[in-house]
């Protein structure tokens, strides 16, 4: 049987405890699941690339996760990295409406290409990559909606 495999795509930008949320219950689904890390040139990232992809690595030591940088369709890599779902959350009805669309041409891209939401934990619902960075931009500890330490 062949091994099920999701890339779980964003700019995480952190990666915060709604995405490991995703990423730990998944891993019920899926043998393997590949954190990809998109890059987008209209934006600057707050963290490096380099630092998160550390970072995340760490959160799922000995974990069947990998973690990658990305700068194409998200849809192509998920093809070229053998993964048949692309793995996305959603904390509420306007993700849904975003992603819905975005799933659909995924699959348009690449046959047999689907996207399996999973709702976040409703504890973890508030939490947003742009709310964090805001946070340790102003000088706000960040350390209860990240599951990695940034201080070493």
């Amino acid at each position: 049987m062949a091994k099920k495999i999701a890339f779980f795509p964003g700019s995480f930008d952190p990666f915060t405890k709604g995405h490991e949320d995703i990423v730990l219950r998944a891993l019920s689904l899926f043998d393997e699941i590949i954190v990809g890390i998109g890059h987008n040139a209209n934006k600057t990232r707050y963290f490096s690339l380099e630092k998160m992809t550390e970072w995340i690595e760490a959160t799922f030591e000995g974990k069947p996760v990998k973690v990658v940088t990305y700068n194409d369709l998200t849809a192509n890599v998920a093809r070229d990295m053998g993964a048949g779902f692309l793995l996305r959350g959603l904390r509420n009805t306007t993700d849904f409406e975003y992603e819905n669309s975005i799933s659909q041409v995924n699959r348009h891209l690449v046959e047999g290409l689907e996207t399996i939401f999973l709702i976040t934990s409703p504890h973890l619902a508030p939490i947003s990559s742009t709310i964090v960075r805001d946070l340790h931009k102003y000088g706000t500890k960040i350390d209860e909606f990240i599951p990695y330490n940034i201080h070493e």
